[in-house]
């Protein structure tokens, strides 16, 4: 009777000080089941959605745009970067020119900016805004090709 008893204390004893970890883990279990059942669902669309548009361009005899050639409309954007840097160069050293002078180089310098925008894909308004709205514009665009990886400023080489 004494064992029975020690049994019966022990499993009471093992259940109470699991009882806070199994609670916890049908908790964490029930949200690793909602984003598993998430992510299945979304995988799911995904598949439906190839599928159908699969369908539909053989049905239409369409081909996908990965599948059509890509032909360059403009400048290389290797040439349009040099072609920003320096103009950028020359807006800076504008101190001894004229102000006609350098409203051509600042009209130069913003349609390049368009064409690099155009060719990254890159919104911009740098046609339709003037003044103080268009050098803000000016500054973003140059940030969204910076991050894009377009170099914008050359590097400058220390020869001594």
């Amino acid at each position: 009777m004494a064992v029975l008893h020690a049994f019966v204390v022990l499993t009471a004893l093992v259940a109470l000080f699991c009882l806070p970890s199994l609670l916890a883990l049908i908790v964490v279990a029930d949200f690793a089941v909602d984003d598993v059942a998430r992510a299945y669902r979304i995988r799911m669309r995904r598949i439906r959605a190839r599928r159908m548009e699969s369908k539909l361009a053989r049905h239409a005899g369409l081909r996908f745009a990965a599948d059509l050639p890509t032909t360059p409309t403009g400048p290389p954007i290797e040439q349009i970067a040099a072609d920003l840097r320096r103009l950028g160069r020359q807006r800076t050293g504008v101190a001894s020119r004229s102000p006609v002078w350098y409203a051509a180089v600042q009209r130069a310098y913003d349609e390049r900016l368009a064409l690099a925008c155009a060719e990254l894909e890159i919104p911009q308004h740098l046609a339709e805004l003037t003044s103080v709205d268009l050098d803000i514009e000016r500054v973003r665009v140059e940030g969204m090709l910076q991050a894009a990886g377009l170099r914008l400023v050359a590097a400058e080489a220390d020869w001594s």
